[in-house]
């Protein structure tokens, strides 16, 4: 993975684990918000008030913390308002890279056209010449100020479905105010156990730390499909951040997941209700745009060689997202 130390780019490819073997997950450090005024958010400093074509997310296709992110700016459409750039899905000894020649535009990677960085790892320099810390996508950043206002994605899709309303979709509400205490509470358990569950089974180090994020992981994948049996959405009748929160775990889970982080007690299509839940998502207008599952699986397979040292990237199998499902129609 490899991180900063005062400002200094250190290689390093281990992950973070407690002396038990269990993969931990460090909290994103950056925390200031977008708000529509400008006024200070829940963390952080003031002075990012929301405009059009002053913000720019910096993200990868191949990862789902990065792809919640655009897909809000989808739902939300805020294309035209907050631009973006994709790294390459391969991250090397020097972490997430702009491998795109300049002047290209692809769907699957980009140059970094604001800043020129070859690396990410750059602009979190270029933001704090002592920054010390892990590299992650996505990045929110303030093309004014020339700073990253947050790196986390929770944090990011918050803002995007709120701060820019004046130009975006404003009847797009993905965090009401009378189901926050609903959408916490799943939030919470889709992250420690599903999120992240999946990051804990593939990096744990020792077969107790796996064994006890497997069986946790396959306990809330069976609760959720329980409640998916009663209702058409993590929250009820409409759909929330909670259901984008979990969609880009479940749309890489039979690709990745189950193979390279050793998932494998059950396929996601093994489930009907989640199966069916993960296509309708899917298929939701401009969702599919953000799932690229060739750079997933070259991403997961090729990075990280401590799971798969020969970094081949398998072929199959197959997963077809838009096949038919039937949502709509059993709970109309």
């Amino acid at each position: 993975m490899g991180m900063l130390v005062n400002g200094k780019w250190h290689t390093d490819e281990t992950f973070p684990t407690s002396a038990q073997g269990q993969f931990v997950r460090r909290d994103a450090s950056l925390r200031n918000w977008v708000t529509p005024d400008g006024a200070p958010g829940p963390s952080g400093v003031g002075g990012f008030a929301a405009e059009p074509g002053r913000y720019h997310l910096y993200v990868s296709l191949a990862c789902p913390w990065a792809q919640r992110t655009l897909i809000f700016r989808q739902l939300k459409r805020l294309g035209d308002v907050i631009s973006v750039s994709v790294v390459d899905p391969l991250m090397g000894a020097d972490g997430w890279a702009f491998t795109a020649p300049e002047g290209s535009l692809t769907r699957n990677s980009t140059p970094d056209q604001i800043n020129h960085a070859q690396f990410l790892y750059e602009l979190y320099v270029k933001a704090d010449a002592q920054y010390s810390g892990r590299v992650t996508v996505p990045i929110l950043w303030d093309k004014r100020q020339a700073t990253i206002v947050n790196n986390e994605s929770s944090e990011i899709i918050r803002m995007l479905n709120s701060a820019f309303d004046r130009w975006g979709d404003s009847t797009l509400d993905l965090y009401p105010l009378a189901l926050r205490a609903q959408i916490d509470q799943v939030n919470a358990l889709v992250y420690a156990n599903v999120n992240n569950g999946v990051y804990r089974c593939g990096f744990a180090t020792t077969q107790a730390a796996y064994e006890e994020a497997f069986d946790i992981l396959f306990s809330t994948l069976d609760e959720l499909e329980a409640r998916l049996a009663r209702q058409r959405y993590l929250i009820g009748d409409r759909i929330t951040e909670a259901d984008w929160r979990l969609f880009t775990t479940l749309v890489r889970f039979d690709a990745v997941y189950h193979y390279h982080f050793k998932c494998n007690l059950r396929r996601l299509s093994d489930y009907p209700n989640l199966w069916g839940y993960a296509r309708e998502l899917y298929q939701w207008p401009g969702v599919a745009a953000t799932v690229d599952l060739a750079q997933i699986k070259r991403h997961y397979y090729s990075s990280h060689s401590s799971i798969n040292p020969t970094r081949i990237v398998p072929k199959g199998p197959p997963v077809d997202l838009s096949m038919p499902h039937d949502r709509g129609r059993r709970y109309a």
